[in-house]
């Protein structure tokens, strides 16, 4: 059975530890015995960066989410709780390794990241997109048409486009390294200036 956003939302209350050091604590405890009995299928922690405050979540099976803060943190738990499950936490130990991979690469000390990505929120040719861009490389370009062909649909180019823009995992997986043919970075999920950030960063 499907969660509503109203679910969605009422879950998070009550899974959203208040301000307060004794209530944080005990919901660690829940968050550890929930992963520990396996119930814990979405796991989220939110992270400060130069793009500014990422959202993170991950299955057991990987990292299946990067949302950026103009997306609306309650809009991204609750499609996570409609399309993956409604048993959704904030349970930062899982995101621990990707948290630090994202720190170094901001750092300038990482340009490939090792950790297991979770694909499900893409299918069929946006599929096939989403697993070519990590081949472009750190520093490097690629446009919108030349990804087309490498993802075996030359023509292809506007599907390219939906495909970068409704990427599930922004800068893990770097749709920012695709840009228009004439050379102009084209948009973004996180915003024309977070995609100018990511590719002043990876030219440093």
């Amino acid at each position: 059975m499907r969660a509503t956003g109203r679910d969605a939302a009422e879950l998070r209350a009550r899974l959203v530890p208040a301000d307060d050091p004794a209530l944080a604590r005990l919901h660690e405890r829940l968050a550890a015995a929930a992963a520990a009995d396996g119930i814990l299928d979405v796991a989220y922690r939110t992270i400060d960066t130069p793009v500014g405050r990422l959202l993170l979540a991950a299955t057991e099976e990987g990292l299946v989410r990067v949302a950026f803060e103009r997306e609306g943190e309650d809009l991204v738990l609750t499609d996570l709780a409609e399309r993956v499950s409604p048993r959704v936490l904030a349970a930062p130990a899982r995101l621990d390794v990707v948290s630090r991979e994202l720190e170094e690469y901001f750092a300038g000390r990482r340009r490939r990241f090792d950790v297991p990505v979770d694909l499900r929120l893409a299918s069929g040719f946006r599929r096939q997109v989403l697993a070519h861009l990590p081949e472009i490389g750190y520093g490097r370009t690629e446009t919108y048409a030349e990804v087309a062909a490498a993802a075996g649909s030359p023509r292809a180019v506007r599907a390219v486009g939906t495909a970068c823009a409704g990427n599930p995992v922004p800068v893990v997986v770097p749709c920012h390294r695709v840009v228009r043919s004439d050379g102009s970075t084209g948009g973004y999920r996180g915003g024309p200036e977070a995609k100018r950030v990511l590719l002043a960063l990876e030219a440093a």
